[in-house]
């Protein structure tokens, strides 16, 4: 396993991780080597060139203010909607860029988000998300020269240095009790120890962090969860970028809590509909949320852990730590299941479309709740499976480049997708007909068959067949 659940669930801002996560953390590690290589003070000009989906939607994702915020040191993780308020806002009227600010190194720059060169139409070797770095000094020499791909979920690769991360990650592997890149390893584990998928994934990761360490951060991750929706929810109007999107979370909720005082199970729908469309309705406007495994999907396993914890059998009674270890061991089987996305296939929206976001996020979802209403490795398997069967083929479309139609409520569909399919797996033994390594790689090459149209480009689909207005 390369993949800790923590890179899998991390927090930041909104509204993609691959467009706006991605390229921050680019920013910010190429600004980071300028400084750690001493080169700030001769750095007088910067060229930046932003390269196929990143270029094609960088303006709704929020690529080129992402950008901006990450040279001047800013880290998705750490900053506050109100900061990127704050600093867009000056950068706007002072045309000022103050390079590694945040890094307590600073140089002010005058480059404008226009000063960019988008390339649209170009799609570079390793990745369409690619972005070039290029620090000048006053005689127009280079003094560093990077690039990089953001490659879905945040994860960024530096060009160059693809080869030493497999040897990293080969160490990395053959320090864990039960290394696995495919849901067959996965599955041998469990056989051979009787440990769940969660127990398997815990110990992988108590190689790097303690118990207690791996418990608080996943409870924290849901904290963030929980915050982003309920901050969600005391927002309302219209969503940013043109479409005019109205906010309805705040809305339905009001309603609910008039309908279903006593929450009435019959009601499980409304509920998880509700949380996904807070999340992403969060996402779309910039909030701060949880990549799960991407912000544009990040609405479907808060949603199903509300589930979950509301819903199972048992819920309503348990206390605090009894939620917490709920929580604890949904958030470490969906990790499982996401490990095996990213080791086999792809969970970027511009590589092999919404399949990979939405539809990863539905079978990792399905797996957490299959394991909290007591499936067994084989049963968790088969939920996995049956959420991404029928995520297959989904195109990556969204108009204007916004992460907000179909994406809101494509999260609330798949949510109450990964909810059946875990009901679906519960009732049969675990024994299925295709297993959920064919479908990963079913899903990848769908994906790469997937016309460059339909993968986070804004060139086809609901994109360009509704007009924007």
């Amino acid at each position: 396993m390369a993949v800790s659940v923590f890179d899998l669930f991390s927090v930041g801002i909104g509204p993609s991780s691959s467009h706006t996560v991605g390229p921050m953390r680019a920013a910010h590690a190429f600004i980071a080597q300028v400084i750690r290589e001493g080169k700030i003070e001769a750095l007088e000009s910067l060229r930046i060139d932003v390269y196929g989906s990143l270029a094609a939607t960088g303006r709704g994702h929020g690529t080129f203010t992402a950008i901006m915020l990450g040279l001047e040191g800013f880290e998705p993780e750490a900053i506050l909607p109100a900061q990127v308020d704050e600093r867009l806002a000056q950068m706007e009227s002072t045309g000022i860029l103050r390079l590694g600010s945040q890094l307590e190194v600073r140089k002010d720059l005058n480059y404008k988000v226009s000063d960019m060169i988008q390339h649209p139409l170009t799609v570079l070797p390793r990745h369409t998300n690619g972005v070039k770095f290029i620090a000048l000094d006053a005689a127009g020499a280079e003094l560093l020269n990077e690039t990089f791909f953001s490659v879905g979920g945040g994860f960024i690769v530096r060009e160059g240095t693809e080869e030493r991360i497999e040897k990293n990650i080969e160490k990395k592997v053959k320090q864990q009790p039960y290394p696995f890149t495919t849901a067959a390893r996965l599955m041998e584990h469990t056989q051979d120890t009787g440990k769940s998928i969660a127990e398997i994934m815990m110990a992988n990761e108590e190689t790097f962090r303690t118990r207690e360490e791996i418990r608080s951060g996943l409870v924290h991750i849901y904290e963030v969860m929980e915050q982003c929706k309920d901050a969600s929810l005391e927002r309302t109007g219209v969503l940013p970028g043109g479409l005019k999107v109205r906010r309805r979370a705040p809305e339905w909720h009001e309603r609910l809590r008039k309908e279903d005082k006593d929450r009435d199970p019959v009601y499980w729908q409304e509920w998880i509909n509700l949380v996904a469309l807070a999340v992403n309705e969060e996402n779309a406007s910039g909030g701060r949320v949880v990549t799960a495994p991407t912000n544009g999907a990040a609405g479907i396993i808060p949603a199903v852990l509300f589930y979950a914890t509301h819903y199972a059998p048992g819920a309503k009674y348990w206390n605090e730590e009894e939620k917490n270890d709920a929580v604890v061991r949904f958030l470490l089987t969906a990790g499982a299941v996401g490990v095996l996305y990213k080791e086999q296939a792809s969970i970027s929206g511009a590589e092999v479309g919404c399949q990979g976001e939405v539809g990863s996020a539905s079978s990792m979802a399905a797996g957490g709740l299959a394991e909290i209403l007591g499936g067994t490795p084989a049963q968790v398997e088969n939920a996995a499976e049956i959420a991404m069967e029928h995520n297959l083929g989904l195109t990556c479309d969204p108009i204007g480049g916004l992460v907000q139609i179909p994406c809101i409520e494509r999260n609330a569909i798949a949510a109450s997708k990964a909810v059946n399919a875990a009901k679906m797996a519960l009732m049969g033994d675990g024994e299925h007909h295709v297993t959920l390594d064919e479908v990963i790689i079913t899903m990848r090459e769908t994906g790469k068959d997937m016309s460059d149209k339909y993968k986070e480009t804004a060139m086809g689909g609901l994109a360009v067949n509704v007009v924007e207005c």
